[in-house]
């Protein structure tokens, strides 16, 4: 490892449901190198998307260390949960086998928890809602994250969760304007549920977001899933 300064590049990486992206970021968090992406493998076992993870990153030229952004529950670089990804993944040392191929250390965080990090001002009680293949949520209090909320599995509405009535298969279903107006009410909850002093939307289809947003709520690039993987080696 080199020293800590502004020569460290960091290698952050987002795994999703339909691509996996990947940039390197310097020590600020500003990216170095252009944005890779490749489709997510399918099936979307470990070992396929560790292979693609492995091909994106000899694109993007030296880097010193990696942060990966995982969309499930994550324990210690362990990934726990996978829901729109194989089976395989469950109980999987990410972290530890990434380390392995890339020779470099390696550190794994749910993705929307990587993206709030990207994203937040640090002050108060912000919520991130990612809204992609799945539905990904990530709260922080005063800049400190309360790790794996899972709030897209918990039940929404008519029996059914946040993702199944919010997540990407249900877009292309129902059309963008009952999915509109279904995340028009899932705002309303959630600003009751948590009290938030600010909400962030991003993921791939938050470009598809066609309400008015109460002033306390922004949408925020898809970059940001990446620009935050630098803040997974603050301490």
């Amino acid at each position: 490892m080199v020293e800590n300064n502004g020569a460290i590049r960091t290698l952050s990486v987002d795994i999703g449901g339909s691509g996996v992206k990947v940039i390197v970021l310097d020590i600020t968090g500003k990216g170095l190198t252009e944005r890779a992406r490749t489709e997510t493998p399918q099936p979307a076992k470990s070992e396929p998307i560790i292979d693609a993870i492995v091909e994106l990153a000899a694109t993007q030229g030296e880097f010193h260390r990696v942060s990966v952004g995982f969309p499930g529950v994550v324990r210690n670089g362990v990934t726990q949960t996978a829901v729109n990804l194989d089976p395989d993944w469950i109980g999987f040392d990410l972290a530890t086998a990434l380390s392995k191929r890339l020779d470099k250390p390696v550190r794994v965080i749910n993705d929307a928890d990587m993206q709030g990090l990207g994203s937040i001002s640090g002050k108060g009680v912000e919520l991130v809602i990612t809204l992609g293949t799945g539905f990904g949520s990530a709260l922080f209090v005063d800049g400190k994250l309360v790790p794996n909320l899972e709030m897209g599995h918990h039940e929404f509405r008519k029996g059914e969760t946040y993702e199944q009535q919010l997540g990407r298969a249900t877009l292309e279903k129902v059309g963008e304007k009952k999915w509109n107006r279904r995340l028009e009410r899932a705002i309303a909850s959630l600003e009751h549920l948590f009290n938030y002093d600010y909400l962030y939307i991003g993921g791939g289809e938050a470009k598809k977001v066609d309400i008015k947003l109460p002033s306390n709520v922004k949408i925020i690039p898809n970059i940001t899933g990446l620009l935050g993987g630098i803040a997974l080696w603050k301490d």
